[in-house]
């Protein structure tokens, strides 16, 4: 019987990397499949591993039905046995329920690969209706590390560097620290948007790696009983002054 099956995990967790071999091996055995992403670090039309692993896919737009997406390549006579669902958690709660009629229905495969929290740790409502819905959810067994070397298990967004809670669910950006403009009153300023994965104790302090070298360049122990975003080394404002 087919199934609906939901790998999650932190970032840098090895989701993309799955997803491609999972469609290698099942394509080597003979299915027909197809691949969705949406807003992958790659760029339109592709799904790409930070492991250097890169191919093309069919972009998930808001008006994408992946109900109508199979009916249509069937009725073309495309084999589709499986599909392949990276970057599900920018899915909508209605495309969610569309893979789930994919499979009960015409007995296809979906495999859907995502984030479940986004950076305050708030529930995607793709990933949130991925959970409800999903025959199996399945954490990734691959462990993304924080910098203090504990297994990482939040998504935590900086802004040159400083840890914020605060702004859009969904800013696209990566690890490697991607150029974002922030809008400024007209200013013009531009500064780093990055992620990085924490620890759950690091990211309820908001020490991130940035700001734990600063403290370590200065021959500071890292003042675990504070915010290291209230720290003046991290950017942000010292209380008490």
């Amino acid at each position: 019987m087919a199934e609906l099956v939901f790998f999650s995990g932190t970032m840098d967790c090895g989701k993309s990397t799955l997803a491609l071999q999972m469609d290698h091996n099942h394509r080597a055995r003979g299915r027909g499949g197809v691949r969705f992403s949406r807003n992958d670090r790659a760029g339109e039309s592709r799904i790409s591993s930070r492991l250097g692993l890169e191919t093309d896919a069919v972009e998930v737009a808001d008006g994408t039905d992946f109900w109508e997406e199979v009916m249509r390549r069937r009725t073309q006579g495309q084999r589709v046995d499986y599909l392949i669902c990276d970057e599900a958690q920018f899915y909508s709660p209605e495309q969610v329920e569309q893979l789930a009629k994919v499979v009960d229905e015409i007995d296809v495969d979906v495999f859907a690969f995502g984030i479940t929290a986004d950076f305050r740790t708030r529930l995607f409502p793709g990933s949130q209706r991925l959970i409800e819905l999903a025959d199996r959810v399945q954490v990734l067994q691959v462990e993304a590390l924080c910098w203090c070397g504990r297994r990482a298990t939040h998504n935590a967004r900086t802004v040159d560097g400083v840890m914020v809670t605060e702004g859009a669910q969904v800013v696209v950006g990566d690890v490697e620290m991607a150029m974002d403009t922030v809008a400024s009153a007209g200013s013009g300023h531009v500064s780093l948007v990055g992620y990085e994965t924490l620890c759950r104790r690091h990211y309820m302090r908001r020490v991130t790696a940035h700001g734990a070298n600063l403290m370590a360049e200065q021959d500071q122990l890292l003042p675990f009983e504070v915010d290291a975003c209230l720290w003046r080394g991290a950017g942000g404002t010292v209380t008490g002054e």
